[in-house]
């Protein structure tokens, strides 16, 4: 699943942070993919989990809640899709690498794991860490390298 992550990244457009993620039903079956589409769309809210949500809600029938299904996402999820993916009744997220500035699953803060929510997915992390760092490491090294200062 998480290579399915990894694929969805790869897609993301050339000014977009190369974050995947990819939505299952609970059968496996794959409901939706996304890559950050923030810089393409003009959205702060296009994070590759947003949209993979929005998307996978629309398809899976059951209006905007995902009970059962599975989120996979190359990095720790921020503040604001961690409250989505709690919010949509994810049952199980699953990320690859860790986000010590931004993540909100346990780096900076834990909000899918917070005892006062109704709802707590099962979380998985560190899935094909080294993979999914290689890709960020890449795009930003790349960006301070084209940078005129450096």
């Amino acid at each position: 699943m998480m290579r399915d992550a990894l694929a969805a990244a790869s897609d993301a457009p050339d000014d977009d942070v190369p974050i995947g993620a990819v939505v299952f039903d609970p059968a496996g079956i794959e409901l939706a993919r996304a890559a950050n589409r923030r810089e393409a769309d003009g959205d702060p809210t296009a994070h590759a989990e947003i949209v993979a949500l929005r998307a996978a809600a629309r398809r899976f029938g059951d209006g905007w809640r995902l009970p059962g299904c599975t989120l996979v996402v190359t990095v720790e999820p921020c503040t604001m899709c961690a409250g989505a993916i709690t919010l949509a009744r994810i049952g199980t997220l699953v990320f690859g690498a860790w986000e010590p500035k931004t993540g909100a699953v346990g780096s900076l803060w834990d909000v899918v794991r917070d005892p006062r929510l109704s709802h707590r997915p099962e979380v998985v992390g560190g899935v094909l860490e080294s993979e999914c760092r290689a890709l960020m490491l890449d795009f930003f090294g790349a960006r301070r390298e084209s940078r005129p200062d450096h």
